[in-house]
């Protein structure tokens, strides 16, 4: 196999995640936020509704499955077991970038068997954001979009990850006015996202105002792309230069609210150090329609369907017992579930 600078770069990054490493030295805030316990909930566990509705469809529980990557032979086992069990879970599903796949590069499994599994799933094609300066229009989306049949694309946004990256894409300038003219020229649904450093609520209105039709706020607290490019570099200062963004960004939890409140008719994602059922719940409450996931599965997606399946199984379920504990028969419910003041 001939070396591939893209391929190699995308293999560390997984090894880096799956050795626990590039952790984000900020909390994302989830601790802070405690339920009033309901001690007398007059429902039925089961018959709980978690759905939600996002791109059309309805979702049986407000769950993402957060952009993974990672070299072409590990990707495409890692996109198979996620894009089955997003298929059997009713849950959304979003890609890692396609840019490889663009380029002429080993697809990973992005290809129209990741649509064949996942018939009734939410998809959503990725690309970077620093390539709309770099030859990446809308035909480019179009071609991204029809390679797994997406129903929306997401654009990501990583400025940290670019800087600390030893090969990274420096040069942002213009990036802005090109993401609003794809926004304006493409006919599907365009979300932007942060990638673990949040977004401002300055930036929310700006988005918003070019028209995008959801935001990922990607809080800090979870994975630190600087960090991880820290990790997998070779020269000591670009590690240094890496390790002194340790706690760059907005928390995930001050990030959903204060982007709720500058943007309160906007579709919003929670995502960012989210560990488990009980996070999902908090993320909703502050503000969030939807809660992804990444590293939290990433594992379970390496190992197999079956592996998935059942990590997101015990998430729905504790947000399940999260709504039966405060006495919300739905999401609308749990929204306006009293939280604790201390």
């Amino acid at each position: 196999m001939t070396y591939d600078p893209i391929r190699d770069r995308k293999d560390q990054h997984l090894d880096v995640v799956l050795a626990g490493g590039g952790r984000h030295a900020r909390d994302a805030g989830f601790d802070a936020i405690r339920f009033v316990h309901e001690a007398l909930p007059d429902l039925y566990h089961a018959g709980i509704d978690l759905g939600a509705d996002f791109l059309g469809r309805r979702l049986k529980a407000p769950l993402l499955i957060s952009s993974m990557t990672g070299g072409p032979t590990r990707a495409e086992a890692i996109n198979a077991h996620l894009a089955e069990a997003a298929q059997a879970l009713g849950i959304a599903l979003a890609v890692g970038s396609q840019r490889a796949a663009l380029e002429g590069g080993a697809g990973g499994g992005l290809n129209q068997a990741l649509r064949d599994r996942a018939p009734d799933t939410p998809i959503l094609a990725n690309i970077g954001a620093a390539q709309l300066t770099q030859g990446f229009r809308v035909d480019e989306a179009r071609r991204i979009l029809d390679m797994i049949g997406a129903d929306a694309l997401i654009v990501h946004l990583n400025p940290l990850q670019e800087a600390c990256q030893p090969e990274g894409d420096r040069d942002w300038r213009g990036v802005g006015t090109a993401l609003e003219a794809l926004i304006r020229s493409l006919d599907v649904p365009v979300i932007v996202k942060e990638t673990g450093a949040g977004l401002s609520a300055a930036t929310a209105r700006r988005l918003v105002a070019m028209g995008v039709a959801a935001l990922d706020v990607a809080g800090a607290g979870g994975a630190n792309w600087g960090l991880i490019e820290g990790e997998r570099a070779d020269d000591p200062a670009d590690k240094a230069h890496a390790l002194a963004f340790a706690d760059w960004g907005i928390p995930t939890t001050r990030a959903i609210v204060e982007v709720r409140a500058a943007c309160p008719d906007a579709v919003i994602i929670g995502s960012g150090g989210v560990r488990n059922g009980v996070d999902v719940a908090r993320a909703i409450r502050l503000g969030a329609d939807l809660v992804g996931q990444a590293a939290g599965v990433l594992q379970a997606a390496t190992v197999s369907t079956e592996a998935v399946v059942d990590h997101f199984e015990g998430v729905i379920r504790q947000l399940r017992t999260v709504c039966f504990c405060t006495g919300s028969p739905d999401l609308d419910s749990l929204r306006r579930a009293p939280l604790q003041s201390d």
